[in-house]
C-alpha cells in the first residue's frame, strides 16, 4: 500500500511557531519532484515537542499543501496508546491516508505490550498504520515474531525499519511474506534493504535532494541496479552528514542554506550544529553541488 519515496519532512519554524509559508514552498517542491508521499510529524519533523495541536496543524497544512497529488502519512506516536488514538482519529478527520505509528518510547513495553500498542491503534484510529521501529530512539524494538504476528492485523499495512541491522531487515522480510510494506527508515540502508526484497524508504535526505532520492527509487524499480548502486553511493557523504550531530539539526542548516527563506530553527532540547560540525555540512554541501564553493 506505501512504497516508493515518502519524505520525513522537516517542521519549518519562525520565532517558536509553524512557519507555513516555507512548509508549502517545501512541499510545492516535493510533488514537482514526483515523490510518493509525505511524512510530517515524525522524528524528522520534531514530533515529540509540538502540542497535540500544532502536531495537527501541521498535519492540516501539509494536507492542504499537497492538495491530493502525494499520499501523506501523518506522525501520531506517542507513547501513550491513548493519546495516538485520539491523535490518529484527527488526523482520519483532517484527511490523512495513514498513520506513522513508533513504538512507545521511556515507557519500554515488552513484546505483548507492543503488540496491544500497535492493534490497538490499528482499530480504532481509523487510517493505515505504519508501524516505526527505531529503537535507538526508544530503547524498545519490534522483535521478529512480533512484527509477524502484526503482520496478520487489519489495519497495519507497512514497518518503517530503522535498526540499520541488515539481518534483522532480512528476517522481517522473510516472516511478512509481502504481507506488509517494509520501508527504510535510513537512508544508508534504503538501497541495501531494496535488494533484499524492500518497498520504499522514509527518507531525511530527500528533504534536500527529492529529484535524487526518487531517482535511486526508478533505477531500483526498472532493475537497473548497476545504476541504483552508483546513485546510492554518490549519496552516501550527504546520507552519513545529516547524521553529524542528532537529526533534524544538521539537515535544517543544510536546507536554510538551500532555500533562505527557511529558519534552522530547532525546538529544545535540540539546538543548531557547532561551528565545527556547520563547517563539515558546509564542505559536504559543496561537494554535492548543493552550494557553491
Amino acid at each position: 500500500m506505501f512504497q516508493g519515496v515518502y519524505t520525513a519532512l522537516i517542521t519549518p519554524f519562525r520565532d517558536g511557531k509553524l512557519d507555513r509559508a516555507g512548509l508549502k514552498r517545501m512541499v510545492e517542491r516535493q510533488v514537482a519532484a514526483g515523490i510518493h508521499g509525505l511524512v510530517p510529524c515524525g522524528t524528522t519533523g520534531e514530533g515529540t515537542t509540538l502540542t497535540d495541536t500544532e502536531r495537527l496543524e501541521v498535519v492540516e497544512a501539509t494536507i492542504e499543501a499537497a492538495a491530493g497529488r502525494c499520499v501523506i502519512i501523518a506522525g501520531v506516536g506517542t507513547n501513550d496508546t491513548a493519546q495516538t488514538v485520539r491523535l490518529t482519529q484527527a488526523a482520519q478527520k483532517l484527511g490523512a491516508d495513514g498513520a506513522l505509528v513508533i513504538t512507545p518510547y521511556y515507557n519500554k513495553p515488552t513484546q505483548e505490550g507492543l503488540y496491544h500498542h500497535s492493534r490497538t491503534v490499528a482499530e480504532q484510529g481509523g487510517l493505515p498504520v505504519m508501524l516505526y521501529n527505531v529503537p535507538s530512539r526508544t530503547g524498545v524494538s519490534f522483535s521478529v515474531d512480533t512484527v509477524a504476528r502484526l503482520a496478520d492485523v487489519p489495519g497495519i499495512v507497512a514497518l518503517k525499519e530503522a535498526t540499520a541491522d541488515m539481518v534483522y531487515g532480512a528476517e522481517v522480510l522473510a516472516v511478512t511474506e509481502g504481507r506488509l510494506d517494509i520501508l527504510s527508515g535510513d537512508d544508508t540502508t534504503a538501497f541495501p534493504l531494496w535488494a533484499l526484497g524492500g518497498h520504499g524508504v522514509v527518507s531525511v535526505a530527500s528533504n534536500l535532494v527529492p529529484e535524487r532520492m526518487v531517482d535511486l527509487w526508478r533505477l531500483h524499480a526498472a532493475g537497473d541496479q548497476v545504476g541504483a548502486r552508483k546513485a546510492h553511493m554518490a549519496l552516501l557523504p550527504l546520507f552519513k552528514a545529516l547524521f553529524f550531530e542528532t537529526n533534524p539539526g544538521p539537515l535544517k542548516r543544510l536546507m536554510a542554506w538551500t532555500d533562505l527563506e527557511l529558519s534552522p530553527e530547532l525546538r529544545l532540547p535540540l539546538v543548531v550544529p557547532t561551528p565545527e560540525t556547520t563547517a563539515r555540512l558546509r564542505a559536504v554541501a559543496v561537494a554535492q553541488g548543493l552550494l557553491a564553493s
